[in-house]
């Protein structure tokens, strides 16, 4: 039931029909947390998010105060070190990093990654799964995810929400944002937990009989019948404006070269872009010129001349170089203007987090320190096409809020990425799904052009209209479409979420210090 607890709050050892040594549950925490990533892209196999919450709720529902922790670090293992992998190409293939290094590192990486889940497990258990045990596991999984995706920076990679940008749940991501449907998944997986275990406890001649008055069951069957209902709702809606006609280049250079073959690289991208220049809006990707604004005034000269002469706003990541330092940027030129400098930097690839305890390491290791600064905070939009763009290099897309406190009210999103760093991996497809989400939980079209790929199109609604494929140099060209109308996350953010989850959290730290109640009706 959702309002009876997994385990009695005197109880220290964990009951259960299944007796088994623990090690067997931590390795099962592990292939559920494995699990998870394949409900993400490139997979997309979404009931597997269910399926492995389920599993790892199974898991904690056999554990006790002591060992929540260690089944919740062996999930979390499982989950980054899967689905954050490509965290070993990164370091390996663009650095001087031996293999044993990278692998060390990735090792780190994840088991930190890790440290989140465990941390969540070993809180639940002892203080929030008395009294509404699914209610506070999916509330402070939540929590959770919003902790990693602001400490240190953040790494709001890999939430659970992310699987559903078009599934069936897709219609909660305008409403609730990509928290409030973690908390729907964790909810879910939960309660399919809470019925398996309840059912399968008992003989197979009363599981019929005894599942059927659950209240956990009903709970599980309404919460995808609330889901397909709020697909109906449409909170934004095509503008009267004109469809936008948008060109993208994706040069495929190699990172290799990208700095050192300067001129090479940017003929690639002249040329591909001679037949995109009757474009409205035409875009180059993340550091497409690798040069600094100010030192380049003939070149930015040529480009905007060229723009002028076509009609068209031409928009393009560069270097600019302001009284904050060097920034990674995008401007816009010709039919455009407008400089935003990127504020989300990469930890580690942008900048070092404690950089005085960590640098000399990173220099030990012949690892690459970056000097780029961050952009401040409330940067005007760019204009482009008499369009108001709101423009996310890379890594800033995957930050569900600060994306909704820039482009909430923009007529267009865009982000530039040069995914180059992910390599063959699931990254630049995980990377392209976030892209996605921003899409569907603000209802704007997105235009996303990277390096190698992948470069797309994306509707409101978060579908992929239009792409290029991967490791290619190639060109995208499509219409956009300009949409009014405000959705309710883009209004409130996932404040509602956080909120609902800290008083779902605080009350059952509360009633949990209470003497023991009867919950079993």
């Amino acid at each position: 039931m959702i309002g009876q607890p997994v385990l009695p709050p005197d109880q220290s050892q964990p009951v259960s029909p299944l007796s088994l040594p623990m090690w067997i549950w931590l390795v099962v925490a592990l292939i559920a947390g494995a699990v998870i990533p394949l409900s993400f892209s490139p997979f997309e196999w979404w009931p597997l998010g269910f399926a492995g919450i389920a599993l790892y709720c199974l898991c904690l529902q056999h554990t006790n105060k002591q060992s929540a922790g260690r089944v919740g670090f062996a999930f979390g293992f499982g989950l980054f070190g899967v689905g954050a992998s490509w965290i070993y190409i990164s370091i390996h293939d663009h650095s001087d990093a031996p293999p044993w290094l990278a692998g060390f590192i990735t090792v780190g990486f994840v088991a930190f990654m890790a440290l989140y889940n465990g941390l969540h497990a070993w809180l639940w258990r002892r203080y929030a799964s008395h009294v509404y045990p699914n209610l506070g596991f999916a509330a402070s999984w939540v929590l959770c995810e919003a902790f990693r995706g602001w400490f240190l920076t953040g790494f709001p990679w890999l939430f659970l929400g992310y699987a559903h940008v078009t599934s069936p749940f897709s219609g909660l991501a305008p409403i609730l944002g990509v928290h409030g449907l973690s908390f729907m998944v964790a909810l879910e997986g939960a309660l399919l937990a809470t019925v398996l275990a309840t059912t399968l406890a008992l003989p197979a001649s009363q599981r019929l009989q005894s599942v059927l008055p659950q209240p956990a069951l009903w709970a599980l069957l309404a919460i995808p019948v609330l889901a397909l209902a709020s697909g109906k709702l449409h909170w934004t809606h095509p503008s009267p404006h004109a469809p936008v006609s948008v060109g993208m280049v994706q040069g495929n250079i190699p990172q290799e070269l990208k700095f050192n073959e300067i001129q090479s690289s940017l003929n690639v991208y002249a040329e591909l872009s001679q037949p995109l220049w009757q474009s409205d809006i035409l875009v180059w990707p993340e550091t497409a010129i690798p040069l600094i604004y100010q030192e380049e005034p003939e070149l930015v000269a040529q480009l905007s001349a060229q723009a002028r002469s076509k009609h068209t706003a031409f928009l393009t990541g560069i270097f600019y170089r302001s009284e904050l330092g060097l920034h990674n940027s995008v401007i816009a030129v010709g039919n455009g203007s407008g400089v935003w400098n990127k504020q989300k930097l990469v930890p580690f690839g942008e900048y070092v987090p404690m950089r005085s305890w960590l640098s000399n390491l990173l220099e030990l290791f012949k690892l690459p320190l970056s000097n780029v600064s961050p952009g401040p905070a409330n940067q005007p939009l760019l204009q482009a096409a008499g369009l108001m763009i709101a423009p996310f290099i890379c890594y800033e897309v995957v930050y569900p809020d600060f994306v909704r406190q820039t482009g909430g009210d923009a007529d267009l999103l865009l982000t530039i990425s040069n995914d180059t760093w992910f390599g063959a991996s699931f990254g630049p497809l995980q990377h392209l799904q976030m892209a996605a989400m921003r899409a569907r939980e603000l209802g704007r079209y997105m235009i996303r052009a990277t390096n190698n790929g992948v470069s797309a199109i994306i509707n409101a609604d978060g579908e992929i209209v239009a792409r290029t494929r991967q490791f290619t140099a190639e060109t995208l060209q499509g219409n956009v479409l300009v949409y009014a109308g405000t959705t309710p996350f883009a209004r409130f953010g996932s404040w509602p979420v956080w909120l609902l989850s800290l008083a779902i959290t605080g009350f059952n730290l509360w009633r949990g210090r209470q003497p023991l109640q009867d919950n079993t009706g």
